[in-house]
């Protein structure tokens, strides 16, 4: 028998039958504390290869005409041609299909004058 201490006695046979089942755990331990710190050695070493945060003067700055605000206006669409004739890709004056241009009235349109159409606004609706 194999004695642990003043007052464990463990039989030889537990003893000797448990190394597989402690040396096995311990070796995939080790493996796995080895790939952990390669990982860690591995990211250190890419991350100094790459470039440091930018500096104060790499930021942009505001123009010299201060900040630009935004710009509010009714846009009405182009006309599209009334005689029968189809535009092509090319001929459309936008990026995309509708192109628009400045409105002459700029007053926002409403369909009641005091009513904001929205549900729940508080205000008495239309009667």
């Amino acid at each position: 028998m194999v004695s642990f201490g003043r007052d464990r006695v463990i039989p030889h046979e537990v003893v000797a039958g448990s190394e597989p089942f402690v040396v096995g755990p311990l070796m995939v331990g080790l493996l796995v504390t080895a790939m952990l710190v390669v990982a860690v050695w591995w990211g250190m070493r890419v991350r100094r290869g790459e470039p440091g945060p930018p500096r104060a003067e790499d930021h942009p700055k505001l123009p010299e005409t201060g900040a630009v605000y935004e710009v509010s206006e009714m846009r009405e669409p182009d006309e599209m041609p009334h005689d029968g004739s189809v535009l092509t890709p090319h001929e459309l004056r936008s990026s995309g299909n509708m192109s628009t241009r400045r409105a002459r009235n700029q007053k926002r349109r409403r369909w009641s004058e005091n009513n904001s159409g929205g549900f729940g606004s508080g205000g008495l609706g239309s009667h």
